[in-house]
């Protein structure tokens, strides 16, 4: 099992959110930070890059020069925006034979478009990408600092993806997405989990659900089984539980 996070966590987060789940299943498990997470943002200064699969494949080729690890059960798990970053991996390094994507997230910038309304939504992304926007700028900085959960974001987004303002940052999410056939490549079986009270990506799940073509699975955590918020922060051994029951049927199936 590969494990990692996704926008602000850390390969020693995965202990609790898999890691140690997975050693007492029985499964070897291997967690890494990639580009943009804190060891090599913080070390080499490396940022995120949405073509995760170059991030992925290396971590495959190690693991399949080790003797203690079967080539052919190789899983893959990825957690916040690694919900999308695992599944994008997956569309292109075929040696995963199951994916996870803890919350599943088809579009990492739909949050942000979602706050306009649906026919600006193309202009709004013209305008992050845009050389200047005076205008926009003002109000995204505004809105900063009367909001601390947009400061905090738009803060270590800047600095996790390399980029100098709150709007290169949002241009830079704009190619954090499964769209264009890129989720219909999936070819592994793949389990999208589904947080009934997500804070950043609520309705992302089913939207990833809906456009896999691979052998799919959902499951639905609710507020009522004190699992409803995002990524179950709360309910860490029934999530992970459900997870490891699916990925031991999956392999099971497949031998």
């Amino acid at each position: 099992m590969i494990l990692h996070t996704g926008f602000d966590g850390s390969a020693e987060e995965m202990h609790f959110q898999g890691a140690q789940a997975g050693v007492e299943r029985g499964y070897n498990v291997l967690s890494f930070d990639g580009p943009g997470q804190f060891g090599p943002l913080h070390r080499e200064g490396l940022v995120f890059r949405p073509d995760w699969e170059k991030v992925v494949t290396p971590v495959v080729d190690f693991l399949v020069a080790r003797p203690d690890v079967d080539a052919k059960r190789i899983a893959l798990y990825g957690v916040s925006m690694g919900g999308e970053l695992a599944p994008r991996a997956a569309a292109f390094e075929k040696r995963i034979a199951a994916c996870i994507a803890n919350d599943g997230v088809y579009d990492n910038a739909a949050p942000i478009l979602a706050k306009a309304p649906a026919f600006y939504r193309e202009t709004l992304k013209a305008r992050f990408r845009a050389p200047q926007d005076v205008e926009l700028d003002a109000q995204m900085a505004k809105a900063m600092k009367t909001n601390p959960t947009q400061r905090w974001a738009m803060t270590h987004g800047m600095y996790a993806m390399g980029v100098k303002s709150p709007r290169a940052y949002c241009a830079a999410l704009l190619d954090y997405n499964l769209s264009g056939g890129v989720a219909e490549k999936i070819t592994c079986p793949t389990l999208v989990l589904d947080a009934q009270n997500d804070l950043f990506f609520k309705g992302q799940a089913q939207v990833l659900y809906d456009h896999l073509t691979c052998p799919k699975t959902m499951i639905k955590f609710t507020a009522a089984e004190g699992a409803g918020s995002h990524c179950q922060v709360e309910a860490s051994r029934l999530s992970n539980g459900r997870i490891y029951d699916w990925l031991d049927e999956t392999f099971a199936v497949q031998a």
